[in-house]
């Protein structure tokens, strides 16, 4: 197939594009500026420069393609109103790329006993209306034949197969660490998230672009830890000790209000039954045992760079 992937050089994109290509698809991938268009043409995909707010430019190509996955955001409204305004009527498959955080609570640390599965009615903070009414409106598409689907991820760890090989939540946990010489989790650090692995997030993304039915929400999680767990792992992959409490407004000083309050002191437990059903069988169940096993090289590997 011929595949337009937004975001081709971030992390969740990037990993998707490439595994594309390691499949024999052939892959157009949006991305800012010559540079990170150099740096994913050498991993094989065709770099087509621009943003997302460039709505003609999305259009054209959702329409030279034969599906299309939106990974550069999950909160850009007019990107993905002109994706789906292209495809209408294609039955082509557009996959778009949301985040469980949408289930998340204000809890500051606190644990929470909720679950959610994919079929659960979601109501959302304030703060994260915005992005389920994109979920909504790309699922919905498909009563305008687009073959649509809404991937949304939980904690997603592990190093990206693209250029971008970081996420977001454990890294920010991570520098916070090494710079300050504590590990910190926001209160009690009992708040729970459920969590993936980003090449099994990639492996999902390929399944859900040949078998997701039009239409479909599904959460992409295998497993799930306390951010305390984590922390504590951090601390002893990095030789750091014990993990210590931090209250919420200097986590917020520290990583903003967005991060600190739904990334990293939130609860977002969910279970994801409809990727299961499409034959997705993902292989890293623990992202504790991936700290453990992982971090103390990864983190060698950055000080050497550094040096």
């Amino acid at each position: 197939m011929k595949v337009f992937v937004t975001g081709a050089s971030g992390y969740i994109g990037g990993s998707v594009a490439v595994r594309l290509v390691e499949a024999g698809h052939e892959v157009r991938g949006l991305v800012r500026g010559p540079e990170k268009g150099a740096a994913v043409r050498r991993l094989g995909i065709e770099p087509v420069l621009g943003s997302l707010d460039d709505h003609d430019l999305l259009a054209d190509e959702a329409r030279r393609a034969d599906a299309v996955v939106n990974a550069a955001s999950s909160d850009h409204r007019g990107a993905v109103e002109a994706l789906v305004e292209a495809l209408a009527g294609s039955n082509r498959p557009l996959l778009h790329t949301s985040g469980s955080s949408i289930v998340g609570d204000n809890a500051g640390g606190e644990p929470s006993d909720a679950v959610f599965d994919d079929d659960a009615p979601i109501q959302p903070t304030p703060d994260k209306a915005a992005r389920v009414a994109i979920d909504r409106f790309v699922t919905g598409s498909a009563a305008r034949g687009v073959c649509s689907t809404v991937l949304c991820n939980t904690l997603i760890y592990g190093r990206g197969l693209g250029p971008h090989q970081e996420s977001i939540q454990i890294p920010s946990l991570v520098r916070q660490a090494r710079r300050s010489g504590i590990p910190r989790h926001i209160g009690r650090g009992l708040n729970v998230w459920s969590t993936v692995h980003v090449a099994d997030v990639a492996d999902l993304y390929l399944l859900a672009l040949e078998k997701a039915p039009a239409g479909s929400f599904m959460f992409v999680e295998n497993g799930e830890a306390s951010f305390r767990d984590m922390v504590t792992a951090i601390g002893t992959a990095l030789g750091l000790g014990e993990a210590k409490p931090w209250p919420l407004q200097d986590a917020i000083a520290e990583w903003g209000y967005e991060r600190a309050t739904y990334a990293l002191g939130s609860n977002s437990r969910v279970r994801g039954r409809r990727a299961r059903a499409l034959g997705w069988m993902p292989h890293h169940a623990s992202v504790l045992d991936w700290i453990a096993e992982e971090l103390p090289a990864i983190a060698g590997a950055n000080e050497t760079d550094k040096a």
